[in-house]
């Protein structure tokens, strides 16, 4: 698996920032102050106490930098790398007061990330061998999008749109109040530009037909069993993009997959995807083993 090209900085700044923010407050890191000496310098190092693959990393470092940017991290893996348990990802050294008001941020970020791209992979796995790929969907944490997609793609996922404003889905609702399929496909066509594609969720072969008919550029074809998918696709006969989406697990996956649908939306690997379990170890250096002594 190889690692996605990484987010700017500009988009990562602010968001860690706002994180460390939120938890080192007006006072800073109380414990740490009144317990670490403040010229203790630590070495630390951040393990995998599950397999799994690798999200984050970026901001780990910025989460260091941010507080301290003496604290130096040295990373062995990139994301989208696949880690076993036990296996170390990075280490970091430097004044230990900095290091410890730093990691809960970091592991913060690190483990949910990596949890989104393990729960990927693991379904990209399942699908393995059909063209179908694995993509996510706006149901992500408020705030976190840019960074979740980023993890899908880790994973070795795609994403779906990014927002609003980026392409057009017509879904129940919108059919809903523009009184029919063909009504709210003419409204959207009339309202965007060129360059917008126009996808319309459908529930049945009969709203597919009508949907083809108006020349829509993609279909989410929702919760349809197996037998509908593989009549839809062939209905479509390539004129659309198909999408399948509702309740998509690892199981359920590669007989979706080989229906022949392009795409296969899953919400929970950004709204519901554990975390993958990491933790930065318990420093042994010559503060720590002054103190001892």
């Amino acid at each position: 698996m190889t690692s996605p090209p990484p987010l700017p900085g500009i988009v990562i700044e602010p968001i860690v920032r706002s994180a460390l923010l939120e938890d080192l407050g007006k006072a800073g890191d109380l414990t740490s102050d009144a317990i670490v000496p403040f010229d203790c310098r630590a070495i630390f190092a951040f393990r995998a106490r599950q397999s799994g693959v690798l999200a984050g990393l970026d901001l780990v470092a910025y989460a260091f930098m941010l507080v301290d940017p003496s604290i130096d991290i040295k990373f062995g893996r990139l994301d989208g790398s696949r880690v076993a348990a036990g296996e170390t990802i990075a280490t970091v050294s430097g004044p230990a007061r900095g290091m410890l008001a730093a990691e809960r941020t970091a592991l913060n970020f690190l483990c949910h990330l990596s949890g989104i791209a393990t729960a990927t992979a693991e379904i990209v796995e399942a699908v393995r061998g059909q063209k179908a790929r694995i993509v996510c969907t706006r149901k992500t944490t408020p705030g976190l999008r840019a960074l979740e997609k980023y993890a899908v793609r880790a994973g070795g996922g795609a994403n779906h749109r990014f927002g609003l404003d980026d392409a057009v889905l017509i879904k129940d609702n919108h059919i809903a109040i523009a009184g029919d399929i063909r009504t709210a496909i003419e409204r959207a066509r009339a309202a965007v530009g060129h360059m917008v594609k126009v996808e319309v969720e459908v529930d049945t072969l009969d709203q597919l037909e009508i949907a083809l008919a108006a020349g829509v550029d993609a279909v989410l074809l929702d919760n349809m069993s197996v037998k509908q998918l593989t009549q839809a696709v062939a209905m479509v006969d390539g004129r659309a993009t198909t999408e399948a989406s509702g309740r998509i697990t690892p199981a359920t996956a590669p007989a979706i997959a080989a229906t022949g649908v392009d795409l296969i939306s899953v919400g929970w690997l950004t709204h519901s995807a554990p975390i993958l379990d990491i933790g930065m170890d318990v420093p042994i250096d010559a503060c720590v083993q002054k103190h001892l002594n």
